[in-house]
């Protein structure tokens, strides 16, 4: 009896310290939110995107391209509030089976949030602060503009921060201009832009390429005899 005695009082204590840790890091990541907040608001930075010279509307970008994203880097963005259960669930499991932030579980809008106001490295702290960043965007922004402010925000590799110099760049043409082949290529080069960069690795940008493809599928944008035909 003494032994599950033990073992209840060892769960608590674990528990009791689990939460603290959680409402401790939730609280500096508040801090890190409001004081982003102080140094430039949501409304002035989002001006300064739209005030890219190659800044893209939403109606500018082919329906294959926002498809590929979409079914690439955030399938359910249509549907949530600004963060995704399931997939920081799914990222929390692993992050605990690695022992550190291996996987983020950003939607679209959290992603936003990093780009606009954070940096790019991996702390709890910094999750925290994106995510209550994230319901503020969702609140004011509605979902095509908080996609348009993305893609418009986003690191395309070789320099290139927008989507609108990225298909200037590597495909020398608008975005409006881009091919499904082509479409379905730069989709997938955010992930890991020094990777999948065409210029730098055409061989991981195409292997990348055929997975957005295959994502696509999956989520019921292509069929397969589409897909077939993209992929070349």
């Amino acid at each position: 009896m003494k032994i599950f005695r033990w073992i209840k009082w060892c769960v608590g204590l674990l528990l009791i310290v689990a939460i603290g840790t959680f409402v401790w890091l939730a609280f500096k990541g508040y801090e890190m939110y409001d004081q982003a907040l102080k140094e430039a608001s949501l409304e002035e930075t989002v001006e300064k995107v739209r005030s890219k010279p190659n800044y893209t509307p939403l109606n500018a970008l082919p329906k294959t391209y926002l498809d590929a994203v979409i079914a690439v880097e955030d399938h359910r963005f249509y549907k949530h509030g600004g963060i995704d259960p399931i997939a920081i669930s799914r990222a929390v499991w692993n992050d605990i089976k690695a022992m550190s932030l291996v996987e983020g579980g950003s939607t679209i809008t959290q992603q936003l949030a990093k780009n606009l106001f954070f940096t790019q490295k991996k702390e709890f702290t910094r999750k925290f602060a994106e995510i209550f960043m994230a319901f503020k965007i969702e609140h004011t922004y509605s979902k095509d503009e908080i996609l348009e402010l993305y893609l418009n925000s986003i690191y395309f590799g070789n320099g290139y921060y927008c989507v609108g110099d990225a298909c200037e760049g590597y495909f020398g043409k608008t975005p409006r201009e881009m091919t499904d082949s082509e479409c379905t290529m730069l989709a997938g080069i955010p992930n890991a832009p020094s990777v999948y960069a065409p210029t730098v690795n055409p061989g991981l940008a195409k292997q990348r390429q055929k997975q957005v493809i295959k994502q696509m599928v999956e989520r019921g944008y292509l069929t397969g005899e589409k897909a077939a035909a993209i992929a070349g």
